[in-house]
């Protein structure tokens, strides 16, 4: 399962449908089951900020997009029945927000009135036309102070159908994409045979966000459980840390986005890295990340490493195979001293990490509105500047069937400040999909970044583990740029 732009989706065409999710009802607002709650913390700001925007010249607003495909002609009927008994699912998807006495709360529409109103969209004969397309309806469609908060729909054609799924951010994370390939796919091939879908209990989302609320509601500026992000922010002197590398923007300002992707190491190099970390006494993500920082400070980069690092929440309990936004954020840094070998880097990463997740309780929105009120208050989200995320993909939920689905997932935000790097590993390779800024020295120094870090991981992975496609790139055909303005390509974290 890899993560790139939606502009590099190999798709063919076809003749685009789209189920749009429909209730009789009202959301529940008393005691019942779809009772208002109170919204989680990532929740709450990021629909402020979309609030706050709405009139504005820069409007926030991001999106995480999934697409996978399924073998043989379309029954619809199935995918009809896959995608509801999806939704009915997971209760995050059946939400509405609104402002309750100037509190955010979401009460969930019932599950048995809910029902799918298919729309024809045309037929496509061209792979460009059907990428320019979804592009264009996600950014048109999906609203963070509308109702439903995600879009699907399919490609359909006589043999195979690319189905494709958009979430609003509010309701999910790049964790969750697996998830809904999994509960989708085995929820079709269940009715394909007639028969209900066996999938695994799983948990509700705003059950979590309210458990967490409720525990650190009353967290103060002078709690103890903040000394790590205080320390931190004294340290890197800004509770954000900034990229190490000149972008050229401009404080405070919020920029056009470049979406990227490539291709760091194909399968065999991959293996040898992994490898490599591990007898250097690292695990493979501690491997990238030290391989990160060194091309960093070899192109002119401190020598110390901060960055902020997304920690899924989910664990192994009920909200393994959960949809939400099971993500905090937590600020990350060990030194990079010149010369440094891998065990050395290894076991400062290693520290960092232990240290990080002594704290990761603390969710990061509280902590920034207590910790830096003055850029909390801001009507702009300000996407990390900053930041770190890799992800193995084979461990994900139905990993061993991604050969026949082709899982892909894309992230799209309005703008940004900084620089998000998002590693994936999976059995064809390690992966790296960026978002930055789109300036003339962002592109400058993000071109000499990925060339840097490539020629590291080799060197870690050994010079002749990797060959050939360990240089190819999603992007092969032309670098593959996106200005806000046009067909969106991507953020989220």
């Amino acid at each position: 399962m890899r993560q790139f732009p939606l502009e590099a989706l190999d798709t063919a065409p076809g003749r685009l449908v789209e189920w749009r999710l429909c209730s009789p009802d009202a959301p529940d607002g008393g005691d019942g089951p779809g009772a208002a709650r109170r919204a989680s913390f990532n929740q709450d700001k990021h629909f402020t900020a979309a609030e706050q925007s709405r009139d504005s010249a820069d409007p926030v607003a991001s999106w995480i997009a999934v697409t996978f495909e399924l073998p043989g002609p379309l029954d619809h009927a199935a995918l009809e029945k896959a995608l509801l008994s999806f939704v009915r699912r997971h209760e995050v998807l059946r939400c509405a927000f609104r402002r309750l006495a100037g509190d955010l709360s979401c009460a969930s529409y019932p599950p048995e009135g809910l029902t799918l109103q298919a729309a024809e969209l045309g037929e496509f004969s061209t792979t460009q036309g059907v990428r320019d397309f979804l592009a264009e309806r996600f950014r048109a469609t999906i609203d963070t102070l509308a109702w439903p908060l995600f879009a699907m729909g399919a490609v359909v054609r006589e043999s195979s159908t690319t189905v494709y799924l958009a979430f609003d951010h509010i309701v999910c994370d790049g964790v969750s994409m697996p998830n809904v390939v999994h509960d989708i796919a085995h929820a079709y091939s269940a009715a394909l045979c007639g028969r209900e879908p066996e999938l695994p209990p799983t948990g509700s989302y705003l059950d979590f966000a309210d458990t967490q609320r409720r525990r650190f509601l009353t967290l103060t500026a002078e709690d103890a459980r903040l000394d790590h992000w205080r320390s931190y922010t004294e340290r890197a002197g800004a509770f954000f840390p900034p990229f190490p590398l000149d972008l050229g923007v401009e404080p405070g300002r919020m920029y056009p986005i470049v979406n990227e992707a490539c291709t760091l190491l194909d399968a065999g190099g991959a293996a040898a890295f992994d490898q490599e970390c591990r007898d250097a006494g690292g695990k493979p993500f501690m491997g990238v990340m030290a391989a990160l920082a060194r091309s960093l400070r070899e192109a002119g980069g401190p020598e110390i490493y901060r960055a902020l690092m997304p920690v899924s929440e989910r664990g192994d309990g009920p909200w393994r195979h959960a949809v939400g936004w099971f993500v905090n954020t937590m600020p990350i840094e060990f030194p990079v001293r010149p010369g440094a070998q891998l065990p050395d880097l290894l076991a400062e990463v290693k520290a960092a990490f232990a240290e990080m997740i002594r704290h990761v309780d603390v969710p990061f929105v509280r902590a920034w509105e207590l910790l830096a009120p003055e850029h909390f208050a801001a009507t702009s989200w300000p996407y990390p500047v900053n930041f770190f995320s890799y992800i193995d993909m084979r461990r994900s939920p139905g990993a061993a069937h991604h050969d026949v689905w082709r899982p892909t997932t894309h992230v799209w935000s309005s703008r940004a400040n900084g620089a998000c790097l998002w590693f994936q590993r999976d059995d064809e390779g390690l992966h790296m999909n960026v978002i930055h800024v789109d300036t003339p020295q962002a592109r400058r120094t993000m071109t000499g970044l990925e060339e840097g870090l490539r020629r590291t991981v080799r060197e870690i992975a050994g010079a002749g583990a990797v060959r050939g496609p360990a240089v190819a790139t999603l992007a092969t055909l032309g670098t593959l740029r996106q200005q806000a303005g046009t067909a969106p390509v991507g953020a989220g974290r």
